[in-house]
C-alpha cells in the first residue's frame, strides 16, 4: 500500500490487529521528532493526521481538534505530559543513536540505554509531547552472559 496516496476509506478499511493512534497538538512536529529520533517513515503529513510507520508497524497522529465530537477530547490536559503511564516500545530498533538525538530533537531521556535482565537494551525518552518511547533491541549472547 502507498500510504503518500492511499484514500482515507481505502486506508481505514486496510487496518487490523491493534492501532495506536496518539493525540497531539503539533502533528507535523511529533512525525519529525518519531522520524528524527525512532526512524519512523512519516506519510501524509498534515496539520491534522500523520501515518508513522515503524518496522511494517503503523501508528497514527491525530490533531486534538481532528477529535472534536471524540469522548476523549474532553479528557486531554492543557499541558503536557499527555501520556503518562503509557510506555510506547519500539522493538528491533537502536536505542542508542534515539538517545543520542533526543535531546536535539526536544525530547527528554528519562533513561539511558541499559542493558535489562529480561534480554532487551532499552533507553526511555519523553517527547515534546509528553508520550513515553523506549527504543529497544535484542541483547548479544556476551551481553545477556555479562549481566548474570
Amino acid at each position: 500500500m502507498d500510504y503518500q496516496t492511499v484514500s482515507p476509506p481505502d486506508f481505514g478499511i486496510s487496518l487490523r490487529g491493534i492501532g495506536l493512534n496518539l493525540l497531539v497538538s503539533d502533528v507535523p512536529a511529533q512525525a519529525v521528532f518519531l522520524n528524527k529520533v525512532l526512524e519512523m517513515s512519516a506519510h501524509r503529513v498534515s496539520a491534522d493526521f500523520a501515518i508513522m510507520v515503524h518496522g511494517g508497524d503503523l501508528l497514527q497522529l491525530h490533531a486534538d481538534h481532528t477529535y472534536g465530537a471524540h469522548p476523549l477530547s474532553g479528557v486531554l490536559p492543557d499541558n503536557p505530559p499527555r501520556g503518562a503511564g503509557a510506555a510506547i516500545y519500539l522493538f528491533r530498533s537502536n536505542p542508542d543513536r534515539a538517545a543520542a538525538l533526543a535531546e536535539e530533537a526536544g525530547g527528554i531521556i528519562l533513561h539511558a540505554p541499559q542493558n535489562k535482565p529480561h534480554g532487551l537494551r532499552e533507553a526511555c525518552i519523553l517527547c515534546p509531547q509528553g508520550y513515553a518511547w523506549t527504543p529497544s533491541r535484542t541483547l548479544s549472547t556476551a551481553e545477556r552472559t555479562a549481566l548474570e
